[in-house]
């Protein structure tokens, strides 16, 4: 089935106790398409501005991206974040943002992917989100993301955009913040109202649940020894996530349960080296192999 996702790409500078990027390639969308491109094609929607270097732009054309629907502004910026991690790498902490591109007009939808059946709202204006929904008649599950800022400023608006999605997808700091609520299942339950089919509550390297009307599971992370940078990893698990879905076409419980442990296999090789340099280099074969060790680790005798 057609993936379309929808977020940001920009220029970041990283820094972790285990050393600094400058100038890599990153944002939402970017983390999100080459995740879910180990599953399914991928239409990408996005803007950057007329400095977006080339080298950056070759990375998509190694994978199943579909690039008719990025879009290169004359006389704008790309956007550019630059965050540093300390201690238990949980949270980054912003240093510099500067929206440019993404501070203007949205980018337009190509008449060829308004079929789309797979949609992916990365955390952009609740209002953006709104109007992006509308634009794919066709579409099967719609999944939206979130961010505490759009907590803070506009959660009437994220209101509203939660009644137009089939899913979900938030940190637990989010959820809590979202619904007053300190119990994530109570969380979970309370965003069910809103309208959205499941929620997918992530809990950084304490794993993810998902809460629908029948069911609670949870999922560890994938232990890993060699977290380098945390920068991508939730936008990797929804593209592992989405890329999976929209491959078998499915998303009852049991699909559901499978592509969060997908997308906690793509998060997984993200974390391990900064940028890009953890998940570029992986294949299918490699998540399937990796999956086998998951799974082996959550069975029990």
């Amino acid at each position: 089935m057609s993936l379309v996702g929808t977020g940001t790409i920009g220029i970041d500078t990283v820094e972790t106790p285990f050393g600094k990027a400058e100038d890599v390639l990153g944002g939402s969308m970017v983390y999100f398409s080459i995740s879910a491109s180990l599953f399914t094609m991928v239409r990408l929607v996005g803007v950057v501005g007329e400095d977006f270097p080339d080298q950056h732009r070759a990375v998509f054309a190694k994978r199943e991206i579909d690039l008719a629907g990025l879009e290169t502004r004359a006389g704008s910026k790309t956007f550019r974040w630059a965050g540093k991690y300390e201690g238990d790498m949980n949270e980054a902490q912003t240093v510099s943002i500067d929206l440019n591109v993404i501070a203007e007009q949205a980018p337009k939808v190509p008449d060829a992917y308004r079929d789309s059946e797979y949609v992916f709202l990365a955390a952009t204006h609740p209002a953006l989100q709104q109007s992006m929904v509308k634009e794919f008649p066709n579409a099967q599950l719609v999944v939206c993301d979130t961010r505490d800022f759009w907590i803070e400023s506009e959660k009437t608006e994220l209101a509203k955009t939660l009644t137009l999605v089939g899913g979900v997808v938030l940190n637990d700091g989010e959820a809590r913040m979202f619904t007053g609520e300190t119990n994530l299942i109570t969380a979970g339950r309370r965003i069910l109202g809103f309208g959205p089919q499941f929620v997918i509550i992530k809990k950084g390297e304490h794993g993810a649940m998902l809460c629908t009307k029948e069911a609670v599971v949870t999922l560890p992370s994938f232990p890993t020894d060699k977290v380098k940078d945390p920068t991508g990893a939730g936008d990797s698990f929804a593209g592992g996530m989405m890329g999976y879905l929209a491959g078998i076409g499915k998303f009852e419980v049991g699909q559901l349960r499978r592509a969060m442990a997908y997308g906690t296999i793509t998060a997984s090789f993200t974390i391990e080296d900064f940028s890009l340099r953890g998940i570029e280099p992986v294949n299918r074969t490699m998540v399937d192999e990796r999956l086998a060790q998951y799974t082996e680790m959550l069975t029990f005798g």
